[in-house]
């Protein structure tokens, strides 16, 4: 049966390579000598400087023959075209030039340019000239952030997208990422953008499986952001539509490098060395404030103080010693270190008359500043491109990885966990006990142990290729087939030997592989066609086919005879588990548009999606989208405005899918076999209720918007105005137990988002010598549950409670109104008026959504000096520090956990004013897990970058045969401005999506010191 479906799964596969195959040999065949009636040589350069520009397009209007320069500006053509004919040449960065060739050598000057309008963007399944977008697309440079110490891309592009707000949520590299563009749009179906590179669509599902505080390693980690030529960003319902079901959370796709034909070899290097640090750590109490502290708290109880002389013995127990005598234990300063970075990054390109090519290496190490955390990947990237013919281009793209990481529990939980075992053991304990033996303390690891003993690892490989044909069938008709694959084998495993509370008594040992596969076959063909030079209109229709398979097997060992043996073979007793699960998606989609004087702009796009998660009523969702712009500045009455060089007016409506997130077998009736049901017999028993009914989650978004380049396009500015409606919302809905099931996948919610982006680019100066750009963006989204049948608690202690008619993750609290000066207790809201402070008193108090949040960013050069300052803000946004709660109870934890400083400001006498209550263990709401005295204020301005480089004159780098030298030197989070008393005001301790916003055990983002050389030759 197996045999049987991937048979039928190749079919699709095998007759599109037979198409290829057929329409190649029939053109190929159709080749005859070609007619040459005129050679033509060239060369293109900077208007001003007179360097060549290499790469540079020179097309042949009316023509598809087109050519690129090499590393000296030069190109050549041998064609059957007569003189004279028009030139089109173009090049990113310079005004577009039309140039009429009359003779076989010619030279051309590019002027520089500033207008954003004739550049080329990417779009769903093609690309459009900026000035004829209708929807709502951001293209980033990366160049400007991909030396930004992160694991992953994503990261790198916090604040330079209005509208697409990231949280790295922990210092710790390759790590999860969360990413919400346009605000959430689902409770359990994923709010993770879809990523294309170089059309392939990446599995962004983490493999991990090992218990790390309830973190999770990131899959876009695996790609090496070196190999990267652009990033879009696909935001409104128009630009997304396309891509249907996989659209609702936005698009971003990534072009990596490739070469250009006619082009000599050119080989680059960038090597870049550093270090990163803590910009600060916890203040705690010192050994004999801590002491003071625990006296006080008994005292207050009514109890003898344990920090007394030695010689007094009470209750057959002695002293531990008076305040002053004990020691302080700097457990933060063994826990975190100074961190090694490292990155090396080697590639060649270049090409012939019908080939280009790209070949890059790359190696990436990170230390992360806490210990004995470290990320490394290795990287290898080939792009492939050969013309077959005048008609026919056949090419791959190929990205081989491999991601090692030494892991550790950096979040929730207290065994194994590092920051608990620093945190939460007082500075006044030793680490040894009365015979000089490293132990534990009240439940958590010694971290010197710990330190000494972690073995946690994992090791990623990962494969994203695809494989393509393009065949112009005519001028107006090209044919385009792909064949794409995503597979990532993941590997980890852990050890807790008998020294550590994890594997107490004889030893603890996991291993697990994943395997993810994803292969997708595609064929589009484009028909576009202009006429009389006004009317310009575009088909566009396409299929695909996808299938996904996850495998997962584990095994668990307890009881060695030694630490010595760690394979599980050894252990006593063993366990084991296999998943696996597999689903298809079948799509079919279409666009349609029209363009008419260069003026008026409409599409229209249908995409229908068939997914085998759902049930057989539903299994297919439909999705159009609909938009329309209007470049008013080409109408007369504004033809003549001289201060306006662009206005255009745009909107759209349309609806995008969603299926990530739930399971693959989410509408089906399960069933589990038991290995040892009743007295080792095995046994069947059902897992899951199946639910026909169950479809799409479908969001529909409204988007107006406007674009402008004025002063001679010294500023550009983009705004949107955007709603986003979410139905029929994937959700596990609740069973009673008498059912005998847990839950079932449901559509049982709904959620809205609407919001304001802005974003402006300013050419402040624009000299030869001297130019100094801004850009600058910001984004409010306001996001609400409009529909939810019961509430739903996510995160420790319940903190965040998704409820109707408030905002995905709101915090859950109960309101601290003040302490009380005469008595030192808190004082808490009594909501319900009952008297009592109880759960019924609990409120919803802000959530983690900020007011507004951006970035900004300054470039300037002067002569061979650059510098690059960025920085990103976040104004509105709450966290809750759940270190301070376990910080701040006074003396109650005693030998337990460690104090903050911040207890020292305690009311200890009537008349005190502080919102620190007395250290007093009788009245317990004084201290409350859940008390909003730990909900903070998370704004924050954060100096994400500073760069500064210099590059060599030509003049020298020619005398020693170099194209370019650059030397630079950056620094990251070198400053961040908030009133957040914790490390990090975008902490996390979960990566899980409906868990942020709880600052527990997490490690800060690093500040980090990097010195690098850019060189090509």
């Amino acid at each position: 049966m197996q045999t049987q479906k991937r048979r039928a799964q190749s079919v699709p596969s095998l007759l599109s390579l037979l198409f290829i195959i057929f329409f190649t040999e029939q053109l190929v065949a159709q080749q005859t000598k070609p007619l040459i009636n005129s050679t033509l040589q060239g060369q293109v350069l900077d208007s001003i400087t007179k360097e060549p520009l290499p790469g540079a397009l020179v097309h042949i209007e009316g023509t598809t023959h087109s050519v690129s320069t090499d590393e000296e500006g030069k190109f050549g053509f041998v064609t059957g075209q007569i003189f004279p004919y028009t030139l089109e040449i173009s090049y990113i960065g310079y005004e577009k030039k039309k140039i009429i060739a009359s003779e076989a050598k010619i030279e051309i000057l590019l002027k520089p340019g500033f207008n954003q309008l004739n550049d080329v963007v990417v779009v769903g399944y093609t690309t459009q000239q900026r000035k004829n977008l209708i929807g709502s697309v951001t293209k980033v440079n990366p160049a400007e952030s991909k030396d930004i110490p992160a694991g992953g891309f994503d990261a790198q592009l916090q604040g330079k997208v209005s509208g697409v707000q990231i949280s790295s949520n922990t210092g710790v590299p390759g790590e999860a990422v969360n990413i919400r563009l346009r605000g959430a749009t689902s409770i359990n179906a994923s709010n993770d953008p879809l990523y294309v590179i170089d059309g392939v669509f990446l599995n962004t599902n983490s493999l991990q499986t090992v218990n790390t505080g309830g973190k999770a390693t990131s899959p876009i980690a695996d790609i090496n952001p070196a190999d990267i030529e652009s990033i879009e960003v696909l935001k409104d319902a128009e630009a997304t539509a396309l891509y249907g079901s996989r659209g609702a959370n936005g698009v971003i796709i990534i072009t990596t490098k490739r070469g250009n034909f006619n082009q000599k070899p050119k080989v680059a290097l960038n090597l870049s060395q550093g270090i990163a640090k803590a910009a600060k750590l916890w203040k705690l109490t010192t050994g004999p404030e801590h002491a003071t502290l625990v006296n006080e708290y008994y005292r207050n109880i009514g109890q003898p103080e344990p920090f007394r002389p030695v010689t007094e013995v009470i209750n057959g127990i002695a002293g531990r010693g008076l305040p002053e005598e004990q020691q302080t234990y700097d457990r933060l300063g063994e826990a975190f270190r100074t961190a090694a970075l490292t990155n090396v990054d080697l590639s060649i390109s270049g090409g012939a008359i019908g080939t280009r090519y790209y070949i890059g290496g790359g190696y990436n190490r990170q230390e992360s500043i806490l210990k004995p955390i470290s990320f490394d990947r290795l990287s290898f990237k080939v792009n492939l491109d050969q013309k077959i013919s005048d008609r026919v281009q056949i090419g791959t793209s190929n990205t081989i990885g491999r991601t090692g990481r030494n892991q550790a529990r950096a979040g929730d939980g207290p065994q194994g966990g590092l920051l608990q075992a620093a945190l939460h053991t007082p500075t006044y304990l030793s680490p040894y006990n009365d015979q000089g033996v490293l132990v534990g303390r009240a439940g958590f690891d010694n971290l010197t142990l710990l330190l000494e003993n972690y073995d946690v690892h994992s090791t990623s490989l990962r494969y994203i290729g695809n494989l393509y044909a393009d065949i112009q069938l005519s001028s107006d008709l090209k044919f385009r087939s792909t064949f794409s694959l995503d597979y990532n084998n993941y590997d980890e495993s852990e050890y807790w030997n008998n020294l550590l509370i994890a594997g107490s008594p004889n030893g603890l040992a996991t291993s697990a592989i994943g395997q993810s596969t994803t292969w997708i076959n595609e064929q589009t063909i484009t028909y576009r066609k202009k006429v009389n030079q006004r009317h310009d209109f575009g088909i566009l229709v396409g299929n695909t086919l996808q299938g996904s398979t996850l495998k997962r097997t584990s095994a668990t060992g307890r009881g060695f005879a030694s630490n010595d043996f760690k394979l599980i073979s050894s252990a006593a007793t063993t366990t084991s588990s296999q998943d696996w699960e597999k689903y298809n998606l079948a799509s079919f989609f279409g666009r349609i548009d029209y363009a008419f004087d260069d003026k008026y702009l409409i599409d229209f796009s249908l995409r229908a999606d068939g997914s085998s998660r759902f049930g057989s009523a539903d299994l297919w969702g439909y999705f159009p989208a609909v938009g329309a712009a209007w470049r008013i500045k080409r109408e007369n009455f504004l033809k003549n405005l001289a201060y306006l060089d662009d206005l255009k007016i745009r909107a759209s409506y349309g609806s995008t899918g969603n299926q990530n997130g739930i399971g693959a077998f989410a509408a089906r009736r399960l069933w589990s076999g038991i290995g040892s049901s009743y007295q080792g017999i095995p046994g069947i028993a059902p897992e899951q209720l199946a639910n026909s009914e169950l479809r799409w989650e479908r969001t529909d978004q409204l988007n107006i918007g406007l674009d402008a380049t004025l002063f001679k396009q010294a500023l550009d500015i983009s705004f949107n105005w955007y709603r986003k409606y979410t139905k029929d919302g994937l959700l596990p809905v609740t069973l009673a137990a008498t059912t005998g099931y847990d839950s079932y996948t449901s559509n049982a919610a709904e959620i809205s988002n609407k919001g304001l982006e802005l974003a402006l680019v300013s050419r402040n100066i624009r000299k030869t010598d001297f130019s100094w750009q801004s850009s600058f963006n910001i984004a409010r989204n306001v996001n609400k549950i409009e529909k939810l049948e019961n509430p739903l608690n996510y995160g420790s202690r319940d903190l965040i409670l998704f409820q109707e008619g408030h905002p995905l993750y709101s915090f859950w609290v109960y309101n601290q109104l003040y302490v009380d000066p005469q008595t030192g207790d808190v004082v808490y809201e009594d909501v319900n008026e009952d008297g009592r402070i109880t759960v019924a008193d609990r409120k919803i108090m802000g959530s983690i959504w900020p007011d507004f949040y951006g970035g900004l960013t300054n470039n300037f050069t002067f002569k061979g000096f650059d510098a690059n300052i960025f920085f990103v803000f976040s104004y509105g946004n709450e966290i809750y520090n759940h270190n301070r709660f376990f910080g701040e109870a006074g003396g109650a934890r005693d030998a337990a956990r460690v104090i903050f400083a911040s207890n020292l400001d305690r009311w200890q006498q009537p008349g005190d004013i502080t919102d620190v209550p007395r250290s007093d263990g009788v009245n317990v709401n004084n201290y409350k897990d859940g008390g909003s005295r730990w909900l903070e204020d998370g704004s924050y301005l954060r100096l994400r970058s500073l760069t500064i480089g210099y590059t060599l004159p030509k003049h020298v780098t020619d005398r020693w045969h170099l194209d370019r030298l650059r030397f630079y030197l950056q620094g990251n989070n070198l400053f961040t401005w908030t009133k957040y008393s914790g490390l990090d005001p975008g902490a996390a301790a979960s990566s899980d999506p409906n868990e942020q916003g709880i600052d527990l055990g997490t490690p800060p983002q690093p500040r980090s010191f990097q010195l690098g050389i850019n060189l090509t030759l």
